[in-house]
Parts: C-alpha cells; structure tokens; sequence
C-alpha cells in the first residue's frame, strides 16, 4: 500500500521526520476534539429533539469516516495546518 502524500511531499525538504511526527499528533489531536466537540452537540439536539436527522448526518463526513491521523495529514498537506520550527535557544 502506498501512502499519499508521501513523508518527503509532507516534509518538503525542510523539516526532519520526527518533527513531522509531532506535529501530525498535535493536529490529530485536534482532529478528534473536532468530532468530540460534533458528536455531542450532535447528541444533544437529538435528545432535545431540535431535529429529526440522524446522528451520522450531523457530524462532517471527513471526520466521521476517515481516521484522525490520515485527516491531520490531508490537513498538514493542504495547509491547512503549518509546521512552525521553534527557533533553537543559545546557551
């Protein structure tokens, strides 16, 4: 199986892998607070019947069908997330 994009599409020459890693985490990471924050206010007009949709049609599909990782990485492709270096402290 191949993985699109690829490590060096993400990277761009620019950054190393482990930094690569970190921030696909942190951006999964918000990834699933995003469908947290849609499932339960999903949940909730649904328990106050505010609606009469189901609770898959409420939440966005991409967060509902794809994983949180591949999301952070389609994210960190389109950048819609950036990967800021911090700058390095002199001692």
């Amino acid at each position: 199986m191949i993985m699109e994009p690829t490590v060096d599409q993400l990277t761009k020459g620019e950054i190393n892998r482990y930094t690569l890693v970190l921030a696909t985490a942190k951006c999964a990471r918000i990834v699933t607070d995003e469908y947290v924050a849609q499932r339960e206010r999903a949940d909730r007009m649904i328990a106050n019947k505010e609606t009469d949709k189901s609770l898959a049609s409420l939440i966005d599909k991409d967060l509902r069908d794809k994983k949180a990782v591949t999301n952070a990485v389609d994210r960190l492709y389109t950048n819609q997330y950036r990967i800021v270096n911090a700058p390095t402290v002199e001692q």
